[in-house]
This record gives structure tokens, sequence and C-alpha cells, in this order.
């Protein structure tokens, strides 16, 4: 059994066009939400480690106070022991910043999925136009 659309052509790329802009329009809304959620991620995840920055920092100068005292108790001088601890601490901070703001890119908020759902949609649209 075959079913027959009765609608002139002008009314079947009107029909098109209007689910076309309604697909459209429910992407823009499913995209500013999923950014939204990946935001929301990205700012308690930021939250918790300044939280965590925050209650290490009087750990850390203790235990850098006590290598430096180490090495002053191996036979070095304050002032060289002071600087080599220094030295060392810079290094590694450098080498977290570096990691901490390349995982802080502006791509890891993109949405995705959305993105490849419209992708998808458009191949769609293109086939069924042909």
């Amino acid at each position: 059994m075959s079913i027959h659309d009765t609608r002139s052509l002008p009314e079947l790329l009107s029909t098109l066009v209007n689910e076309m802009s309604t697909l459209f329009r429910q992407e823009i809304r499913l995209a500013r939400t999923e950014t939204s959620e990946n935001i929301g991620k990205m700012t308690g995840a930021m939250g918790m480690l300044a939280a965590a920055g925050v209650l290490m920092i009087p750990a850390i100068v203790i235990l850098l106070q006590a290598i430096s005292a180490f090495l002053v108790a191996q036979g070095m001088e304050e002032h060289w022991a002071l600087l080599v601890v220094s030295l060392v601490v810079l290094l590694v901070g450098v080498i977290l910043l570096s990691v901490g703001l390349g995982r802080l890119k502006a791509s890891h908020l993109a949405p995705d999925r959305t993105l490849e759902q419209v992708r998808r949609d458009a191949l769609v649209a293109r086939e069924q136009i042909r």
C-alpha cells in the first residue's frame, strides 16, 4: 500500500523550511544547555581547586622550611639552601601553571554533542533536498 501526499510542492517546501527552522531552534537551545552544564562543571572544579590551594599553603610553607633546615644541617649555607629550595619550587609551580592553563582551553566548553548533531542534521537536510 502506498501513501501519496496530496500537498503541492510549495506546501511541501514550506513545511520543510518550518521543520528545519524548528529543528535549528531546538539545536540552539540544546547547545546553550550543554554549554551551561560544561561551565557549571568547570566552575565547581575551579572552586574546589582554590579551596584546596588555600588549605595547603601553610603546610607547604612549613615543609619548605623543613627542607631548607635539612640542607643547612647537611652543611649548606642558609642562603644557598633557601635559594635552591625556592628555585625547585618555582620550577614545579611554572610546570603546574602551564599544564593547568592548557586544560582550561575554551575548546573544552564547546557543546560537542550538539555540534555533532547539527552536522548530522545538515547532512540529512541536504539529502532530503536532493
